[in-house]
């Protein structure tokens, strides 16, 4: 299997199943002297981890984690970074049911396609258990950022048809871990958690938008033309396991637009160079401005409901079946970390590779 590696002199390559003995990260081009904050690594973990509240699944993981190579004295040393987590709760005997069977909307057939052998315990590689693994690489990313001044985080703005009222400019970070959908909006965050409980009570699931934004960032980071800063931050999101969508900036919206209604005028407050409006989300020409970048990601229902559902088996007979075991019946509340650490993951790679675009820099 390939494609298990993410970045180009930031690189990160995650391995592990649902239900095998670990899971884990390796990053190689991480620059030496970076300070590892292990405490923050823990504390990035346990925002994703399982079995965190009432809307979350109850699978309980403490996704504790091991260094095992690249950090001495408390810093990087410029070689690989390899970090482990052990699988605690696994309950493959939840999926013995479905061995044979593809479960709708799942990866269980496209696998079989392919590969000819899955792991259907939990999904194996196609879990979003191994996201685990990118929250850890991101963390460590994120305080290569932290070095730089850079600023990133995320939130649920969205479950099913209920959005939060407020708009981009005026989340304040620190509302988003009030409450357990992380929304910043109270008003809206109720009645998200209202509904995602009656979701769970009917069996059924629902899907949602997590919206992040990134500040700080310097004027300069991207690589055109195929290596765009969108389009890399795109490829993130969309790595992330249940995403349907993205947009940044605008977005959709912004095709209903006239060019004059579009176009950020520039403008200059003290030494700086700005933008009076920011519809292209601090992206230009897929090279940031030095803007804030915003970005919304779209993750539909989670795939596993417990409602009867037809399908087929891996021998092409007709059947019934509905899930069992412990599955989110909304995934945004937990993917919200997720979603930071590969924009981390992007911003760490492309401050590195912006390193080599001027001769000045290199000398």
């Amino acid at each position: 299997m390939s494609g298990n590696t993410f970045g180009t002199l930031f690189r990160v390559t995650v391995f592990g199943e649902s239900h095998g003995s670990h899971i884990g990260m390796v990053i190689d081009g991480c620059p030496a002297g970076l300070t590892i904050d292990l405490d923050f690594i823990q504390s990035e973990l346990d925002r994703r981890k399982p079995g965190q509240s009432k809307i979350t699944t109850q699978r309980k993981e403490d996704d504790h984690f091991q260094i095992l190579s690249g950090v001495f004295e408390g810093k990087s040393t410029g070689t690989p970074i390899a970090g482990l987590i052990l699988n605690n709760d696994q309950r493959s005997n939840d999926y013995s049911h479905i061995q044979d069977k593809y479960r709708p909307s799942h990866a269980d057939y496209t696998y079989d396609s392919k590969y000819g052998h899955r792991d259907y315990r939990g999904g194996g590689r196609s879990s979003a258990r191994e996201t685990a693994a990118r929250v850890m690489a991101g963390a460590i990313a994120k305080l290569i950022l932290k070095e730089h001044g850079i600023d990133i985080f995320a939130y649920v703005s969205k479950v099913g048809t209920l959005e939060m009222s407020k708009k981009h400019h005026e989340i304040d970070p620190k509302d988003i871990e009030k409450n357990i959908v992380r929304c910043p909006d109270e008003a809206s965050a109720l009645k998200m958690i209202k509904y995602i409980e009656e979701i769970k009570a009917s069996g059924d699931t629902v899907g949602g938008v997590i919206s992040c934004q990134i500040k700080n960032t310097p004027a300069g980071l991207g690589e055109p033309v195929f290596d765009k800063l969108h389009a890399d931050l795109g490829k993130a999101m969309l790595s992330i396991n249940a995403v349907k969508g993205f947009e940044y900036g605008s977005g959709f919206k912004g095709s209903e637009l006239k060019g004059s209604e579009h176009n950020d005028e520039f403008t200059k407050v003290g030494e700086k160079i700005q933008t009076k409006t920011n519809h292209s989300g601090g992206i230009q020409g897929g090279i940031s401005n030095g803007m804030d970048i915003y970005f919304n990601v779209a993750f539909k229902p989670v795939a596993t409901i417990m409602k009867e559902q037809s399908s087929i088996t891996s021998s092409g007979e007709e059947t019934k079946i509905s899930g069992k075991g412990r599955h989110d019946p909304c995934v945004v509340p937990r993917a919200v970390p997720i979603v930071e650490s590969m924009a981390a993951i992007v911003l760490a790679d492309f401050l590195l590779r912006n390193k080599t675009s001027k001769l000045g820099d290199i000398k």
